[in-house]
C-alpha cells in the first residue's frame, strides 16, 4: 500500500509542480500588468478651434515633456468661437461631457458656471498664485464671486490709424468721435484714403464687441450685473448706435461694412484702403508683417470717446477652466495652471502674438523686443470693460445683435431698435 501511494505521489509531483508553476506565473502577469496599469499617463480631452489646436502643439509638448504621467488630447473643432460653445454646451446637456478641460471664450464663463459644469477653483489656487495676472483677466473667470477660469491669453479692441496719413495731412490721432469723423472726410476728400473707418458690422458676436467699446465712449451700459438694470434704451446708447449708423450713411465707412467681420475689415486696412480700423490686437502682427504693404505705417490706439469723457476696450480673451464631471481633477488642475504660467504663455506670445494675462510679461525683454507696443497694452487691458457677466449673456447677446443690424442697415431707426432691445432683454432677466 505503501509503495502504491508512494508511487502516485511521485507521478503526481511533474504535475503539481506544473499547476504551481502556472498558478505563480498568471499571478506575475496579473501583478505586473496592474503595475503596468498604473504606469499608463492619464488622458484628458480638451476640444479647441483647429487655429488654437494648431497653434498651441508647442504648449502640449512642453506640457507633456515635463509630466509625462498626462497626455493631453486636443480635440480640433471648427474656428468659428459660437460653434465652440454649442459642441460643448451639447456635450455638457448629455450629462457626461468627453472633455476634462474647457478652452473658452470670456463670454462663455457666466453660462457654464451658472449651470454647474465648471469645477469651482476658489479653494484651489493659492492667493499668492492669483497676484500677478491683470486684474480684468481674472475678473473675466469669476462668477457670483467664486473662480473658475483661468485666463491664458488677453484681447482688447483698439483703434488702428494710418500715421502716415495722418502726418501728410497735418492733423494729430483722433481722441473724440466727432474728431474722427473729421479726419475720415478730410483724407477722403483730399483723395489720401478711400475709406475712414472700418468696422465690424455683421451680425454677430463682433457687432455687439465693437457696440461695447461705443458704449463706454459715450457713458453708456449695456447690463449692470448688480442690479440687472439694462442700459440700452438711455440716451447714451441710441447716441453710439447713431454714431455707428452715420459712419455708414455719410460714406466714411463702406456700404459693405454692415457685413463685415474682423478679417473683412484687416485685408481693407492692411491693403491700404482706409484710414482707421477698429479691431483686435491679432491684427497688428499681421498687417505689419514683412509682405504688408502698410509695415511701418500705421499706429494703435485706445478707441474714441465723447468730450469729458474717457475711451474703453471691449476685453476679449480665453482661458482655461475644468469640467465638474472630470474623473482627474487634479491632473486636470495641473494643465490649467501650466497654460497660465508665464512660461507657457511667454511661449505662446513668442510664437502667435497674443496678448499675456500676466503683468510681468509687460515688460518681458524677449517679447518687447519682439512686440515693442506690447509696453502700451497693458494700461489698456486695465481699462478694459466686460461683456454683462450674466448667465443669459448668449440670449443678450442675440437680441442686441439683431436690433443693432436693423439699425445700421437702415430698417429701423437706432431709438426704435434699442427701445425693442432694451425691453426683450428686461424680459429675458426677468425669467430667472
Amino acid at each position: 500500500m505503501f509503495t502504491v501511494l508512494h508511487l502516485f505521489r511521485t507521478e503526481r509531483l511533474p504535475y503539481l509542480r506544473f499547476v504551481a508553476l502556472t498558478i505563480t506565473c498568471c499571478c506575475c502577469i496579473l501583478l505586473w500588468g496592474k503595475i503596468a496599469l498604473s504606469q499608463q499617463p492619464i488622458h484628458l480631452s480638451m476640444l479647441t478651434s483647429a487655429l488654437d489646436a494648431a497653434q498651441g502643439q508647442s504648449l502640449v509638448a512642453a506640457f507633456e515633456a515635463q509630466n509625462p504621467d498626462i497626455k493631453i488630447d486636443v480635440v480640433e473643432g471648427p474656428n468659428a468661437s459660437n460653434l465652440i460653445e454649442d459642441l460643448y454646451t451639447s456635450s455638457f446637456l448629455l450629462g457626461d461631457s468627453p472633455y476634462d478641460l474647457v478652452m473658452m471664450d470670456v463670454v462663455w464663463l457666466p453660462k457654464f458656471a451658472a449651470a454647474g459644469w465648471l469645477l469651482d477653483l476658489t479653494d484651489r489656487i493659492p492667493a499668492n498664485d492669483l497676484a500677478d495676472f491683470m486684474t480684468a483677466d481674472l475678473e473675466g473667470g469669476r462668477y457670483d464671486g467664486r473662480l473658475y477660469r483661468l485666463p491664458v491669453r488677453s484681447d482688447a479692441q483698439l483703434l488702428y490709424y494710418r500715421k502716415d496719413w495722418l502726418q501728410q495731412a497735418g492733423i494729430q490721432p483722433p481722441d473724440t468721435f466727432d474728431q474722427l469723423m473729421a479726419a475720415s472726410k478730410l483724407l477722403q476728400s483730399a483723395g489720401i484714403s478711400k475709406w475712414g473707418y472700418v468696422w465690424q458690422g455683421r451680425q454677430f458676436e463682433g457687432l455687439a464687441a465693437v457696440f461695447v467699446d461705443i458704449l463706454a465712449g459715450f457713458g453708456g451700459f449695456w447690463v449692470n450685473p448688480t442690479d440687472r438694470e439694462v442700459g440700452l434704451d438711455h440716451p447714451e446708447a441710441i447716441a453710439a448706435l447713431q454714431f455707428l449708423r452715420d459712419t455708414v450713411t455719410s460714406g466714411i465707412s463702406p456700404p459693405g461694412v454692415t457685413n463685415y467681420q474682423h478679417e473683412d475689415a484687416r485685408r481693407l486696412f492692411q491693403g491700404g484702403e482706409v484710414a482707421f480700423m477698429h479691431n483686435w490686437p491679432y491684427a497688428y502682427p499681421l498687417s505689419n508683417a514683412e509682405d504688408s504693404p502698410i509695415k511701418g505705417k500705421f499706429d494703435i490706439k485706445l478707441m474714441v470717446h465723447q468730450p469729458g469723457l474717457t475711451s474703453a476696450a471691449c476685453l476679449g480673451g480665453w482661458g482655461i477652466g475644468i469640467t465638474k464631471t472630470t474623473a482627474h481633477p487634479d491632473a486636470a488642475l495641473r494643465v490649467a495652471q501650466f497654460y497660465a504660467s508665464p512660461d507657457a504663455q511667454r511661449l505662446s506670445i513668442l510664437e502667435n502674438g497674443y496678448l499675456p494675462t500676466r503683468r510681468s510679461l509687460y515688460a518681458d525683454p524677449a517679447i518687447l523686443t519682439k512686440y515693442p507696443y506690447f509696453s502700451g497694452m497693458m494700461s489698456v487691458i486695465d481699462n478694459a470693460v466686460l461683456r454683462p457677466p450674466i448667465a443669459q449673456y448668449a440670449q443678450a447677446s442675440d437680441i442686441l445683435q439683431r436690433y443693432l443690424s436693423a439699425a445700421i442697415t437702415d430698417r429701423m431707426s437706432p431709438e426704435a431698435a434699442l427701445q425693442a432691445a432694451a425691453r426683450e432683454t428686461r424680459a429675458l432677466l426677468a425669467q430667472e
